[in-house]
């Protein structure tokens, strides 16, 4: 096939010119890298009984280490994002990639608490590259009314992700052990490096981002950004999602072990099984929303009303902790993941508000602030446990900040603007 322009932003970024083939090629390798990134940093989780045996973790020092791998993961957001927006991709995601598998294998040399924090920042550090830098590549290949699609299946790789693990890891695990299992997941991860060397363009980014990058960077383009209503609602949005994310992340295997009297095996299939939900969700609403938009829908009431309905679907959580029945828990749990459907639509909103140009560094300040919740999350779940001896109190924190979360998409972020008439000229104030 003759290589096609694969458009920018709609407000006239340069294009790369790559074949339709080879750009959905490329969507395919982030997919497998997002699977890969969260498979690595959700290993710690479902390995947690035994790690926390092994170590004589409490829950409130359990919660302490699932949450540090956000400390640095969410404060890397931004400096990622600018990166993203000026150096070449290819080989920025490369380097990002090597850190995190190596940091993740070198975990299961850990012998105490103090360790194993420490490679999780360092495994924060390098998977911060993931959603800054997946969503920069998307906005150099696909026109802005394309890209809910393409946003929605490489994010879809994290939830797969998380469902292969929930078979993988726990059959490692009581196999071979957890350290083991750390060694041989960070080792095999590196094979993915061999396809997007070979397979990625150079180099990859946008033919402005080399001026750009000799400029360095203007730090008014953080703080006017930081000013922009849209973005402020957008994470505050965000922020609530993330919570009730990392909280199923985090969480959801050890309580499937410990409450619902699960085997390890048994309670990985379980908590796979809403990931794939979730996984699934995410390209489809993703395609739903362009479908309707191309059909000539309002985006705005299209995108935000998909998210409204997803987010309230977070409101199955509280009955799920409620539940007689493992059976009757998993099934509320996945009408609970049908959040799902708000991941890609989120991003593309944020692409829409956001300068052609700085993307990278929107997604960065996005991503900082959910993680900020990634951080949260864990430390206060564990908190609560440790305080109330249940799971439920932080299950109905995480389902009301959902459902609450959809407000701010509505009365904070402003009408989307039109992809055929917009400009590179920023976002609203």
């Amino acid at each position: 096939m003759t290589p096609q322009p694969a458009h920018g932003a709609a407000s006239g970024a340069a294009p790369l010119r790559v074949t339709n083939e080879r750009r959905w090629t490329i969507v395919g390798l982030l997919f497998l890298a997002s699977a890969i990134n969260y498979f690595d940093r959700a290993t710690v989780s479902f390995a947690l009984p035994l790690i926390s045996a092994d170590l004589g973790l409490d829950a409130k020092q359990q919660g302490l280490l699932l949450s540090s791998f956000f400390w640095s993961y969410a404060l890397m957001q931004i400096p990622s994002g600018i990166l993203a927006d000026r150096k070449d991709l290819r080989w920025l995601y490369a380097a990002a990639f090597i850190l995190w598998s190596v940091a993740q294998g070198l975990t299961g040399l850990a012998h105490s608490l103090g360790v194993l924090i420490l490679f999780r920042i360092l495994l924060g550090v390098g998977e911060a590259i993931y959603l800054p830098g997946g969503t920069r590549v998307v906005s150099l290949f696909f026109s802005l009314k394309e890209r809910g699609l393409p946003c929605g299946l490489f994010d879809f790789g994290t939830r797969t992700g998380l469902m292969l693990e929930g078979v993988v890891v726990p059959f490692l695990v009581t196999h071979y052990g957890w350290r083991s299992t750390f060694l041989l997941i960070g080792a095999t991860s590196l094979l993915w490096l061999i396809p997007w060397l070979s397979l990625t363009p150079r180099p990859m980014r946008a033919p402005q981002t080399e001026a750009a990058a000799k400029e360095g960077f203007d730090w008014s383009h953080l703080s006017s950004a930081l000013r922009k209503r849209d973005l402020i609602g957008i994470c505050l949005g965000f922020f609530c999602f993330d919570y009730y994310w990392y909280l199923l992340v985090t969480w959801l295997p050890n309580y499937l072990v410990t409450q619902r009297g699960l085997t390890m095996m048994k309670a990985g299939i379980y908590a796979s099984l809403p990931m794939l939900v979730f996984g699934l969700c995410q390209p489809l609403g993703g395609w739903i929303a362009d479908r309707l938009v191309q059909r000539g829908w309002n985006e705005t009431r299209v995108r935000k009303g998909i998210i409204s309905l997803s987010f309230l679907c977070g409101l199955f959580l509280i009955p799920a902790s409620q539940a007689t029945t493992p059976e009757a828990t998993l099934g509320l749990l996945m009408l609970s993941c049908l959040v799902g459907l708000s991941t890609a639509n989120q991003l593309v909103i944020l692409q829409n508000c956001a300068p052609a140009a700085l993307i990278g560094l929107w997604v960065g300040i996005y991503n900082f602030v959910g993680n900020i919740a990634g951080a949260t999350a864990p430390y206060v779940t564990g908190e609560l446990i440790q305080r109330t001896g249940s799971y439920t109190p932080p299950f109905i924190l995480a389902a009301v900040m959902i459902a609450a979360g959809q407000l701010f998409y509505w009365f904070v972020v402003g009408p989307l603007k039109d992809p055929t008439t917009a400009t590179d000229s920023g976002s609203r104030n």
